[in-house]
Parts: structure tokens; C-alpha cells; sequence
């Protein structure tokens, strides 16, 4: 329920979710030292599913790895930590990990974190983070022999440190 006391961009989320089940929010570090993130806002609300964030992607491919993530959702999926997800990387399976990171809720996912509590809910929204494989070797960062930039541009919210 939108009010006057939103701001201009909490009435264009919540007016954004309204229309399409759901926004992809984006942050980017303008000094390009930390790596780029994508994170769904309304999954909670319009699935009652966990909201999901990745890392390190270029943003056009984030949005669309969330939006084929939203339709498996809408379609029966039910989440689980460690579960392969199909047809979001073209070639590889991704991994939902349990997000758990103390700073996840004031670091990475603000809106999602904002949007629970306004729909009247305590604590903080579930939230899956999708991991992916590097390109060349197809291994996940918790696999020996993984790229160090798979690694470096995947934090590691599954953990609580």
C-alpha cells in the first residue's frame, strides 16, 4: 500500500512489483572495485518465495537469470539450499545457497530487507544467493582448482563471516 510518506523510489518499487510480480535491483560499485550485484525485490510478496541475489555478472544477464528464476518459481519450484537451477547460464547449472551473512540485510538486499517489513513481516526475508560456475573449468568457488576470479567476484553469503 503505497502512502505519502514513501519516497519517489519506494512508490516506483512498490508500484514496479504491483505490475510485474517482482523488481531487479542493481548496485554497482562506480570504482569497479567490488563486484556488481543483482537481487530480486518481491518474490517474498507475489511467490512467498525467498528473494535471490548474485554477483559478478554483467546486469543485462542478472536481470534475466532472476526473471527465468521467477518463472520456475511461478511454475512449481521450490527452493532449496544446494539446488542445481537450470536454463539461467546457457550451458551450466547455477546453485541456490542459503544466504546467512551477518550484513546481508543492511549490505546487499536494502529493498528486499525494506518490502518485508512494510508487508507487516519481523525478522528479515529469506534469501537464496545463485552461484556460478566459471566458464572454462565449469567449477563452483567452494571447488578445488576454481579460478580465483570466480571466486573474487562471487562473495560468499552462504557463509556467516
Amino acid at each position: 500500500m503505497m502512502t505519502k510518506s514513501h519516497s519517489d523510489y519506494e512508490r516506483k518499487l512498490l508500484s514496479t512489483i504491483e505490475e510485474h510480480g517482482w523488481q531487479f535491483t542493481f548496485v554497482f560499485d562506480p570504482d569497479g572495485e567490488e563486484p556488481d550485484i543483482g537481487y530480486s525485490v518481491g518474490f517474498t510478496k507475489t511467490l512467498k518465495a525467498p528473494e535471490f541475489i548474485i554477483f559478478g555478472l554483467p546486469k543485462d544477464l542478472m536481470s534475466s537469470m532472476l526473471w527465468e528464476v521467477y518463472r520456475q518459481i511461478q511454475n512449481g519450484a521450490e527452493p532449496e539450499d544446494g539446488m542445481a537451477w537450470e536454463g539461467l547460464l546457457e550451458g551450466f547449472s547455477c546453485i541456490s545457497r542459503k544466504a546467512i551473512h551477518k550484513e546481508l540485510h543492511t549490505e546487499y538486499t536494502v529493498s528486499a530487507n525494506w518490502l518485508w517489513r512494510e508487508n507487516g513481516n519481523v525478522g528479515a526475508p529469506e534469501v537464496f544467493q545463485l552461484v556460478w560456475p566459471g566458464a572454462q573449468q565449469g567449477l563452483f568457488p567452494w571447488e578445488e582448482g576454481c579460478v580465483q576470479d570466480v571466486i573474487d567476484r562471487q562473495p560468499s553469503l552462504w557463509l556467516s563471516e
